[in-house]
């Protein structure tokens, strides 16, 4: 019953795994501007290998491009009668408070690298980090038994090739080498005594690929097709319990199914001054059903169902060219959570988000541009009745109440051709 009630108590909140709120599309200063409006058509530079290779075919000689994406979460949780649940004496288990700003600042760097082979086929490089999160409560706070911190990084190895079959058809495939490494600890409420904690760490490399296709419907028109794989990674690691409950120190493995992605996009030159681009993108949450956590020593797996729902985000955008060095940009997009109000949780309470995004692009020297791209995200209100107050659930306590939040996108990028 021991090992049962700790099992429960360690995993009734997911592990960081497959939200809108993680899967970064950040992975240009170009995009960024356009709020990624026609990301898969567009081919304006070398970060086109991420979101199509068969964009490389646009790009004549060898480019690379670096880019630095400075990202602004602000989430605030106001509390609706939580509560911490069954367990010792209220002296030695005080309730908490609502967790202050569980946001903060993240950096996501991307690196692409872009060569002839032949005048009809490209070969492409790139290093980025498609996943990222960091959400951390205040250590007191009164859901502190479901969640504190949670931490995923990635990163993606993505070498290309692209063909240009005809002047109206390209296409382009990639594979992908992507590493995880997920974090997370939470405090334990051990029923009889005072509280303890416990950090969760596993990481693991998965393999996935990436195909597309660019049509040029007219000498100003054109669309983009995009597929990117699911990466199957099985994750390993440990957990470290802290106090009384460190004798279950013990290895970990879970497998997560990070999600695959289908894009379509256009982009318009409608006279010599403005461009109109746009996309759809689904991506397929529906994947994450539940999370297994293996145990290596006699505690049982522990499972949390999920219930994901599959997402779609639309874009549209514009390009104002101001004169042959600087181009303006704007954009906007509504982007889906996949998570239900009944299956949220504190670790990724994710819902919704509207962007609005403006930036530029200037051509600094005959070889060098600089593009600049801000966007700042609205996200809607996200409700959360999350309650773990019996045996099965490890007395964790209820959280009821209501999640605000934010975010703010700066982005940089630096492209040269040699």
């Amino acid at each position: 019953m021991k090992k049962s009630l700790l099992s429960a108590a360690l995993f009734a909140a997911p592990i960081v795994t497959h939200a809108a709120g993680f899967a970064l599309i950040e992975q240009s200063a170009s995009g960024t501007g356009n709020a990624y409006a026609g990301a898969a058509a567009v081919a304006e530079d070398a970060s086109t290998i991420f979101f199509n290779p068969a964009g490389m075919t646009y790009i004549q000689g060898t480019q690379a491009a670096g880019a630095l994406h400075v990202i602004r979460l602000s989430a605030d949780f106001n509390d609706n009668s939580s509560t911490k649940g069954f367990s010792a004496p209220a002296a030695l288990v005080p309730r908490g408070g609502n967790g202050g700003d569980l946001g903060g600042f993240g950096f996501v760097p991307n690196i692409y690298y872009k060569t002839d082979i032949t005048d009809t086929v490209k070969f492409g490089f790139a290093i980025n980090a498609p996943f990222r999160l960091k959400t951390d409560y205040n250590n007191d706070w009164v859901g502190r038994f479901q969640a504190d911190k949670s931490e995923l990084k990635t990163v993606n190895i993505n070498p290309s090739i692209a063909f240009k079959l005809n002047d109206q058809l390209s296409l382009g495939f990639g594979v992908s080498a992507m590493w995880i490494q997920a974090e997370l600890t939470r405090a334990l409420n051990r029923v009889t005594a005072a509280e303890s904690d416990v950090k969760i760490k596993g990481d693991d490399w998965g393999f996935g690929a990436n195909i597309g296709a660019i049509y040029q419907a007219t000498p100003d028109t054109r669309f983009g097709l995009a597929y990117r794989s699911k990466v199957t990674q099985k994750l390993e690691g440990d957990a470290k319990f802290a106090g009384v409950a460190s004798v279950n120190n013990t290895n970990v493995k879970a497998g997560v199914n990070l999600p695959e992605t289908a894009s379509f996009s256009a982009f318009s030159s409608l006279n010599s001054k403005w461009d109109l681009l746009g996309d759809v993108t689904w991506t397929r949450w529906s994947r994450f059903k539940e999370l297994r956590i293996d145990f290596s020593n006699a505690l049982p797996d522990a499972v949390t169902p999920e219930n994901w729902n599959n997402t779609l985000r639309y874009s549209i955008g514009l390009n104002y060219h101001y004169d042959e060095k600087l181009k303006l940009r704007a954009g906007i997009a509504y982007d889906e959570g996949p998570i239900d109000t009944q299956y949220r949780t504190a670790r990724i309470p994710d819902n919704d988000r509207k962007w609005l995004s403006l930036g530029a692009g200037w051509q600094a020297t005959e070889n060098t541009k600089l593009d600049i791209g801000y966007a700042h995200l609205f996200v809607k209100d996200a409700k959360i009745d999350d309650v773990q107050n019996n045996a099965a659930e490890g007395f964790n306590g209820n959280i009821n109440g209501k999640y605000q939040g934010s975010a703010d996108v700066l982005s940089v990028q630096v492209t040269h051709n040699f």
